[in-house]
C-alpha cells in the first residue's frame, strides 16, 4: 500500500536500512520517524504474537492488531524469527550484516543473552549504528529496573512539579519520557550516521526515559540552582513569566501567555483591566509570579463575562498570544489547522480496511517525509526479507571468491 505518490522525490533517509528490534513505545515511535523519512525499517517480531502493541487498547476486531499498533509502525516491514532458535539467530544476524542501523529497547543484559548485543553484531559489521532505549541506561544503580514512562516520570521530579498544588502526583498527560528518548535516539542515530560517513566508523547510541526526562527539565533545574528550593507543582503557570497559564471563562478555558511587560500591557488594555497595569503588585514579572494566584482571579472576574470564543479573538486582535483549551475530538475532527496542515492521514490496511494515522509531523521540501506502507501484518514480509538477505549473502561469496 502507498498512501502517497511513488513520484515524489527519494525521501531523505532512503537506502538507510535499519533492523528494529524493538516494542510498545519508546523504540517504535523512534524507528517510526526514521521510517516516516525514507529509511528501510525491517521490524523483527517474535513469532508467537510479535510486538506487544498489536494486541493492545484499542483492537480493531477478532484477530485484528490494535490500533496502538497502527500508531507506532507505519512505514515498516515486518519479519518473523525466533531469535531462540539457531536459525532465528543466524537470519537475525545475516540481516545485520546489511543494516546500517539495529535499534533495541531491551533492558540491560538481554541483548548479550540472545546474543545480538553490540560486541556480537559490530565484528560481523564494523560500521554498525548499534542504538538502544533502556529504562534508566546501561549503567548505574538503576540500570536492572524495568523501563516504564510512569515510573521515569515520579523518580525524574516531573510528577513533582505536574498538577494543581497541593494536589496528589499527576504525570503527564503524554508519556514524555517514552516519546521524549525516542527522538532523543533519532537525534543519536543520525549524528552517529554522519559520522560514520565521514570515517567509515560505526558505534554504539544510548539514551533512557530516565534521561529523556531529566533532559527536558530545563525550568525545573533552572528554578531549583537559582532558588535552593524544590519547584512545587503551579497547575498550567509558567515557572519563569506570567501571567502564562490557563484560565478560565464563561463556557470554559483559555490559555494566554502574556510573558513580558510589552504582552503584560496588551492584555491590560485588551480585557479593560488598565488598572491592573498601575497595580504594584503586578508592576514587574517577578511581582506577577509573587502574587501569581491573586492575579488570576482577578482576570477571571473579566473573563466570566464572555465566552472563550469572543477572548481569544479579542486577545489575539490586540496581539496577545492565546488559544482555546480543546479536547482530543475538537483537534482531531473539527480543527480547521489540522485539516489545513494536513496532520491526520487515512491509509489502507489490508485486514483493518481504511483507518486513520497522524501525520509525519516533520515537513522537508527536498526529500519529503511520506507514508509509503500501512502498519505491516505480523510476519508480512518475512520471505521477501529473507530472500533479500540470502541473496546479499550469495554476492558476497561470489565476491570473496
Amino acid at each position: 500500500m502507498h498512501d502517497e505518490s511513488d513520484t515524489q522525490p527519494a525521501a531523505a533517509l532512503a537506502g538507510l536500512r535499519v533492523v528494529d528490534l524493538t516494542q510498545v513505545m519508546a523504540g517504535p515511535f523512534c524507528t517510526m520517524m526514521l521510517a516516516d523519512l525514507g529509511a528501510d525499517v525491517i521490524k523483527v517480531e517474535n513469532p508467537g504474537g510479535g510486538d506487544a502493541t498489536r494486541h493492545s487498547w484499542g483492537e480493531t476486531g477478532e484477530g485484528r492488531d490494535s490500533t496502538a499498533f497502527f500508531a507506532l509502525n507505519r512505514n515498516k516491514r515486518s519479519v518473523c524469527l525466533d531469535l531462540k532458535t539457531e536459525q532465528g539467530l543466524a537470519d537475525l544476524h545475516d540481516l545485520a550484516r546489511t543494516a546500517d542501523v539495529v535499534v533495541h529497547n531491551w533492558r540491560p543484559g538481554v541483548a548479550e543473552r540472545l546474543r545480538v548485543d553490540y560486541a556480537t553484531l559490530s565484528a560481523l559489521n564494523p560500521g554498525l549504528i548499534y542504538a538502544n532505549i533502556s529504562g534508566f541506561g546501561g549503567s548505574g544503580p538503576y540500570a536492572g529496573r524495568p523501563g516504564y514512562d510512569l515510573i521515569a516520570q515520579g523518580m525524574t521530579g516531573a510528577m513533582s512539579v505536574t498538577g494543581e498544588p497541593g494536589g496528589r502526583p499527576v504525570k503527564n498527560g503524554l508519556p514524555v519520557g517514552d516519546l521524549g528518548a525516542g527522538l532523543l535516539l533519532v537525534s543519536g542515530i543520525l549524528a552517529a550516521y554522519l559520522h560514520r560517513l565521514r570515517t567509515g566508523e560505526g558505534q554504539r547510541v544510548e539514551t533512557s526515559l530516565f534521561e529523556a526526562i531529566v533532559a527536558l527539565s530545563v525550568w525545573e533545574s533552572t528554578e531549583y540552582w537559582a532558588t535552593g528550593e524544590a519547584p512545587k507543582p503551579l497547575g498550567s503557570a509558567n515557572r519563569m513569566s506570567g501571567p502564562y497559564q490557563a484560565l478560565r471563562t464563561r463556557d470554559g478555558y483559555l490559555t494566554v501567555g502574556a510573558n513580558n511587560q510589552r504582552l503584560w500591557h496588551g492584555l491590560c488594555r485588551a480585557l479593560r483591566l488598565d488598572h491592573l497595569a498601575e497595580d504594584e503588585r503586578f508592576a514587574s514579572n517577578m511581582d506577577r509570579m509573587r502574587h501569581r494566584d491573586e492575579l488570576a482571579g482577578l482576570i477571571e472576574e473579566r473573563l466570566a463575562e464572555d465566552d472563550t470564543e469572543v477572548w481569544v479573538d479579542t486577545l489575539l486582535a490586540a496581539g496577545v498570544p492565546a488559544g482555546p483549551i480543546l479536547d482530543y475530538a475538537q483537534v482531531l475532527d473539527h480543527d480547521p489547522h489540522v485539516k489545513a496542515r494536513g496532520l491526520v492521514r487515512e491509509i489502507d490496511h489490508p485486514v483493518a480496511g481504511r483507518v486513520k494515522v497522524l501525520a509525519p509531523p516533520i515537513t522537508l521540501d527536498r526529500s519529503p517525509a511520506t507514508i509509503r506502507r500501512h502498519p505491516p501484518v505480523i510476519g508480512e514480509h518475512t520471505d521477501e526479507v529473507l530472500a533479500e538477505i540470502r541473496r546479499a549473502r550469495e554476492r558476497e561469496r561470489e565476491r570473496d571468491q
